[in-house]
């Protein structure tokens, strides 16, 4: 099941209608993660979380891979802001690739978005950005770590919210276009 996941997600890429569509995507993505709202020392409140999991539920994990590496490498060319760090960037391909995991080729299911809401704060956002930042600002990983989870517990609810709301209004939308395979319209439980 997991190569079957990259080989079709991989296959898209020689379609010129997805390439279109990811390259839309991704300007999205870099347009957006140049507005965020500071809450504390290297601690940003960002809104590209939807665009990533809609983009991650249509290409799959090789493309959302790709598309994580692409839009943070060139979102930091135009719109630096700071010190460019790599473990930033291995992070946006993680968010990709767990959205990816939980959403592609499968029935979404709010459980499913949940899930992968989760998974994405408390792994990558939480326990990952503690460290990168860490690694590069010096000071003791509890400091960030605490930081980091009441940012990311506060914000869970709402964000879990958001991305349901965007689904239950976009599946219907993307499944009517052949871009995700949703079989049960409109958004379930479980």
């Amino acid at each position: 099941m997991f190569s079957k996941k990259f080989s079709t997600s991989i296959a898209k890429l020689k379609s010129t209608k997805y390439i279109a569509l990811l390259g839309i995507l991704i300007a999205l993505k870099i347009a957006i993660s140049s507005n965020y709202i500071t809450v504390g020392d290297n601690l940003r409140v960002y809104f590209t979380f939807f665009v990533v999991a809609i983009e991650a539920s249509i290409f799959g994990p090789a493309v959302s891979l790709i598309s994580g590496f692409v839009s943070d490498i060139l979102g930091f060319i135009i719109f630096p802001s700071g010190n460019f760090f790599i473990g930033y960037t291995i992070s946006a391909m993680l968010s990709n690739f767990i959205y990816a995991m939980f959403l592609y080729e499968q029935n979404i299911t709010i459980l499913k978005i949940a899930l992968s809401k989760i998974t994405v704060n408390l792994f990558v956002n939480v326990i990952l950005g503690s460290t990168w930042s860490a690694i590069m600002f010096k000071k003791a990983y509890l400091y960030y770590l605490a930081k980091s989870i009441v940012k990311n517990t506060l914000l869970l609810p709402i964000e879990i919210t958001i991305l349901v709301v965007a689904f239950t209004v976009l599946l219907p939308i993307l499944t009517k276009k052949g871009l995700i395979k949703q079989s049960k319209l409109p958004l379930k439980l479980f």
